[in-house]
């Protein structure tokens, strides 16, 4: 049965921030500062016009305490934002089957993926999680959540590439393990268009620094290769 992941919602702030009293005193001092300097111009103006480059040094020196002001405030703010969340870590080893194909859906659904379902289990047909990428092509992934003695063969990805294509009209179809390929299912792979996500690709999609499947340039197929 499909089980279909649904988005994270984003959490709203249940209320506006907090008053400041040091931007509010701020505020206040850059209103007096203003007010001085506009003061010391009226004056001028209605006085001696040789007070006139004394009333514009003072008012530049006001803009320039101003500006410093300014300034500090932005930087102090910049020196307080919260650090960013940590990458996020899995531990695929500790996973069974089905707590990895939801691991790999949530995956899909963290990068922008809409309609994510599981649909691995009895009658699959090869297909563990089927979603549409942020571009709109139709994803079809198959899972294996493998010991590291246990690599992926070409049987089990021949199984695959007989259904991702011509059953579940994938534009992108991979298979994603926790542990590695042979090289014939490597080979089958490449002839075929199927992309092969390892466990070190994997954990690279997890924390951030890899991309995720749909990203990754899709092999072209081989016309003779029955897939």
């Amino acid at each position: 049965m499909a089980i279909p992941v649904r988005r994270p919602r984003t959490d709203r702030p249940s209320r506006r921030a907090g008053f400041s009293l040091r931007e509010t005193a701020l505020g206040f001092g850059l209103v007096a500062i203003f007010l001085c300097g506009a003061g010391v111009m009226a004056r001028a103006a209605v006085g001696d016009s040789a007070d006139l480059p004394a009333a514009l040094l003072a008012v530049a020196g006001t803009l320039l305490v101003a500006s410093v002001l300014v300034r500090a405030a932005r930087l102090r703010r910049v020196a307080v934002a919260p650090p960013p969340p940590p990458a996020l870590r899995v531990d695929y080893a500790a996973l069974d089957a089905d707590a990895f194909e939801q691991a790999v859906a949530d995956l899909c659904v963290r990068d922008g993926c809409l309609d994510v379902e599981v649909v691995g289990g009895a009658g699959d047909l090869g297909a563990d999680v089927v979603a549409t990428a942020p571009d709109g092509r139709r994803v079809v992934i198959q899972c294996k959540a493998y010991g590291p003695d246990n690599k992926v063969g070409s049987q089990d990805v021949q199984r695959f590439g007989g259904t991702c294509f011509a059953v579940h009209e994938a534009h992108v179809a991979a298979v994603v393990t926790t542990s590695e390929y042979t090289e014939p299912a490597a080979q089958y792979a490449a002839q075929c268009g199927i992309l092969c996500v390892d466990g070190a690709g994997l954990d690279a999609w997890t924390d951030g620094t890899g991309p995720a499947p749909w990203l990754q340039p899709v092999p072209s197929p081989l016309p003779d290769a029955g897939c």
